[in-house]
């Protein structure tokens, strides 16, 4: 790796954001998959959730639809809801789904500089009843068509780029949020010169 390649990943380690997350519960095309992660790269979202519990555990994604960007990301797939949980709750203080409900609130109202995991159902259901119940709350993207929902990786960069614009208000891409041991354990696994 040049040192170059070194500088243009420390910037990018530099902007990563543990404080949010991603969770794709039976997701099956992983076309959509692919996209989903494309979005959390760009925002800097490290740690993604793919929770199948109805569907085969996936084996790869969308190499086009993601431009690689599974390789910069760490995937937990779960086949479990309960683990799932357990491991969010572990790392994240609220935990939101997506899903249109009369005590669902509008995605702008969401406090999104919070330590917060942003679950996305699969793309003919939407998220289980099970995953609803163990979460702290609903929200919908508000809209004014007659269509009354948007594909899952469109749902998610839309409410993911409300997450960067809050976090970049709050000052979080201004410091490193990755720090010590998670770091170097990234900068192993990205291939980092040994001395940087």
């Amino acid at each position: 790796m040049t040192p170059e390649r070194n500088n243009r990943l420390n910037e990018v380690l530099s902007k990563r954001q543990p404080s949010i997350t991603v969770v794709l519960e039976n997701v099956s095309d992983p076309h959509n998959i692919s996209a989903v992660m494309r979005t959390c790269d760009a925002i800097g979202i490290q740690d993604i959730y793919v929770l199948n519990t109805s569907i085969a555990k996936h084996k790869k994604w969308g190499a086009k639809s993601s431009s690689s960007a599974a390789k910069w990301l760490t995937v937990h797939q779960f086949t479990d809801t309960q683990a799932c949980f357990e491991s969010l709750r572990k790392r994240y203080s609220k935990i939101y789904t997506t899903h249109l409900s009369s005590d669902a609130v509008d995605l702008y109202e969401l406090d999104l500089t919070e330590s917060v995991a942003l679950v996305f159902g699969n793309e003919h259901s939407g998220v289980s009843e099970e995953l609803i119940s163990l979460a702290d709350g609903n929200f919908i993207i508000p809209q004014v068509g007659i269509i009354k929902s948007l594909n899952i990786s469109v749902a998610c960069a839309v409410s993911l780029y409300e997450a960067f614009r809050q976090k970049r208000n709050a000052g979080h891409y201004d410091q490193p949020q990755i720090t010590g041991e998670p770091l170097n354990q990234l900068k192993t696994e990205w291939g980092f010169l040994a001395d940087d």
